[in-house]
């Protein structure tokens, strides 16, 4: 994910990338971000924590705890620390960072190709802070919306883990244009692109999904036996409780972190 981020503001908002400080515990993963972004990507913190503005806590939940002493009391006063961990909450971050700006973000890969969607929530004294510039930096890599923390949970199950969803569809999709004779390369794009086509379609209409399937369904047509398969399938169920299963999973994750 700060791959994705990184992608994001290099690539898609044009950010200086000798003006971004990567910390990692693997020599190798730095030399990677290195070559690939030109980004200052070093073991361990050390050299910069006390000098940038915007720190970016971006590790797996298990390895939170050591990353937040590691910069304890080290960062500049009036830095802001965002964290994308899925499941830590403002709460336990003000514990160990009382006096920062705060912003818990759950942004999703699709960053790194300029079509991402972060959605954030902010402690009181990032509430008073110009929080511009960072949801520029969340913006380069796509949509980003300010919502309340509670709602975070349901966040990661949908849009954190969303993009494994639509691959998933793609995926599935291609298979069967692959199975009625499609080579596979051209039915992954027919599949790629056609579910691209329709949430573009949603996103610029501003109609409700529902409404806008109604007008691909003509009365015993191709689209209305295909939809009635799926539901046979109970495919919308599924996708469902797929977004339900990963909520409680995000919770799980933050009682333990």
């Amino acid at each position: 994910m700060a791959a994705a981020m990184i992608a994001g503001m290099t690539e898609k908002w044009g950010l200086d990338p000798t003006h971004i400080y990567v910390s990692d515990h693997k020599e190798a993963r730095c030399r990677e971000l290195y070559d690939r972004y030109r980004v200052r990507a070093e073991v361990g913190a050390d050299t910069f924590i006390g000098q940038v503005d915007i720190v970016v806590l971006a590790v797996k939940p298990s390895g939170a705890v050591m990353a937040m002493e590691e910069i304890k009391g080290r960062m500049k006063s009036n830095a802001v620390l965002v964290s994308i961990v899925a499941g830590l909450s403002l709460a336990k971050l003000a514990e160990v960072f009382p006096d920062h700006p705060l912003v818990r973000v759950m942004p999703n890969t699709p960053l790194a190709v300029g079509e991402g969607m972060s959605a954030y929530a902010l402690n009181d004294r990032a509430e008073q802070t110009d929080m511009s510039f960072v949801c520029g930096l969340l913006a380069a890599g796509g949509r980003v919306v300010k919502i309340k923390e509670e709602w975070m949970d349901a966040v990661t199950g949908l849009s954190g883990s969303g993009p494994a969803y639509g691959f998933l569809m793609i995926e599935a999709l291609a298979d069967g244009g692959v199975m009625m004779g499609l080579p596979r390369p051209t039915a992954t794009m027919l599949a790629a692109q056609t579910l691209l086509g329709a949430a573009r379609m949603v996103l610029t209409t501003g109609e409700a999904p529902a409404v806008l399937k109604e007008q691909v369904m003509s009365p015993a047509g191709t689209t209305a036996a295909g939809v009635q398969a799926l539901e046979k399938r109970s495919v919308r169920g599924a996708l469902i409780d797929a977004v339900l299963v990963a909520t409680e999973r995000s919770k799980t994750l933050g009682e333990k972190t």
